[in-house]
């Protein structure tokens, strides 16, 4: 029945393979389901409130295991999904100061909707035509570089500078046992990356973890120092999962609270890096597992792209950001994974997970932060695609790149980027490479960064 239904036989493999490779690909991206809480969880909404850790890593861990279990079944790709990288940065720091944490989640649910609609209906070839090749690699380098700033800010690496906007530490030097305890955690991270130890994130996470516990028990800290969460044991390692988020989720009142403006470009940022950021981790782990064929097309690739987007409507729903594919299932590819049987492996271990809640509320940031960094390096590696000989195209994604970090929105640097591109290719006259849908988001863009101005006019 396994060898009909998921096609082992057909892909060449066995159901030992496919449970070993989803195994390796739960061990390489469950350090979501530390670091998603760690994100949400540091930052506040508009009235100043504060989403909770034990909340949040259920939600995170519900909403990976489900969309996980939907891939294998409807999909039957080897491919784990949780709570993106880059996509919960931008319902943190670009949708939630503008609105309720449920409504920010509530753009999530439309990203979902969105992408399903574009899968469906075969749109996203007209919206992939219409973004240059070169600004789709300058957005996720520029996610890369915002990441990692928030993972070097939160760590106490990067502080705020007393003549300069940054500085190196909250004095202009490195001090403290939190501080120390991240740069061990990082370069330990690093290490194990590099010689390609299975789970590498995962272990310097909980290594770092234990030391953090260690330092805080035997040295004197402010426990104000370590930020968010201060690194103590639990009374127990098992406890009822907290559900107490799910379902916490208003569609449409960011726009009512945040303006249609603001609303509409956060949800574009959301929707663009989501839908094209899944493209390119479909594409490139189906190459590795060999399921590509001559013509360059992934099985079930339709039924693929719609439960990426339900994934964003599961993932908004469970106020866990918007679920997507994730490139860690490389991994399990890499373990022998070629089918959805490996995902039912993955699914199930990131729902176990649901019980060991108590473990999230351990991790400080100074352990889960590291991955910020390594994964921003990680998407760093996208900047060699971007042709720089080419200023019509090396302007745009500069500015792309730029304004992410320095400005700390994902939003302005693809509105930069945007505006630029259809600048510099309208002033050279070749109003032919100017796709009409640029012309619209460009629009779109213009308004979000005069809105103060525009309100101030229409007011």
């Amino acid at each position: 029945m396994l060898d009909r239904f998921f096609e082992l036989s057909g892909r060449g493999t066995t159901a030992g393979r496919e449970v070993r490779g989803g195994v390796t690909t739960f061990m390489a991206m469950a350090y979501i389901i530390l670091l998603n809480p760690i994100i949400l969880g540091g930052a506040k909404d508009v009235t100043g409130a504060h989403l909770t850790i034990a909340q949040l890593t259920t939600s995170t861990a519900l909403a990976a295991a489900v969309c996980t279990l939907l891939m294998a079944f409807a999909g039957n790709a080897p491919f784990g999904l949780a709570a993106g990288l880059g996509l919960n940065a931008v319902v943190a720091y670009q949708a939630a100061p503008h609105m309720t944490w449920a409504q920010a989640m509530g753009l999530v649910v439309l990203e979902g909707v969105v992408i399903i609609v574009l899968a469906v209906t075969g749109l996203r070839t007209l919206i992939m035509n219409a973004i240059p090749l070169a600004l789709k690699h300058a957005i996720s380098v520029g996610i890369g570089l915002f990441i990692a700033l928030i993972g070097l800010v939160d760590a106490g690496f990067v502080g705020r500078g007393t003549g300069t906007p940054v500085q190196l530490g909250a004095t202009g030097h490195l001090a403290g046992w939190p501080v120390a305890v991240f740069c061990f955690g990082l370069l330990l991270m690093i290490v194990l990356y590099v010689r390609r130890t299975p789970g590498a994130i995962l272990i310097s996470i909980v290594v770092t973890t234990v030391v953090a516990v260690v330092v805080n028990s035997l040295a004197v800290i402010d426990p104000k120092t370590w930020g968010i969460v201060v690194p103590r044991l639990p009374e127990s390692l098992i406890a009822a999962p907290d559900f107490g988020l799910v379902g916490q989720v208003d569609v449409f009142g960011g726009f009512a609270r945040a303006g249609a403006v603001t609303a509409t470009v956060v949800l574009f940022t959301l929707v663009l890096s989501g839908f094209f950021d899944a493209m390119g981790t479909i594409i490139g782990v189906s190459d590795e597992a060999g399921l590509v064929d001559e013509k360059g097309r992934v099985p079930r690739l339709g039924a693929i792209l719609t439960v990426d987007g339900v994934a964003g409507v599961v993932g908004g729903t469970m106020s866990a950001s918007a679920n997507t594919v994730f490139v860690e299932s490389a991994a399990g590819v890499g373990e022998g994974a070629r089918t959805g049987l490996a995902s039912v492996a993955t699914g199930a271990l990131l729902g176990l997970t649901l019980l060991f809640t108590p473990l999230a509320a351990v991790v400080p940031p100074a352990a889960a932060t590291p991955a910020l960094v390594l994964v921003g390096a990680l998407m760093m590696t996208q900047s060699r695609k971007v042709p720089w000989e080419d200023l019509d195209l090396a302007i745009p994604a500069f500015l792309t790149i730029a304004l992410m970090p320095f400005t700390y929105s994902i939003t302005n640097g693809v509105g930069a980027g945007v505006i630029a591109y259809t600048l510099i290719k309208a002033a050279r006259g070749r109003f032919g490479e100017i796709p009409w849908l640029l012309w619209v988001v460009s629009a779109i863009f213009l308004a979000y960064f005069g809105i103060t101005a525009l309100e101030q006019a229409l007011g």
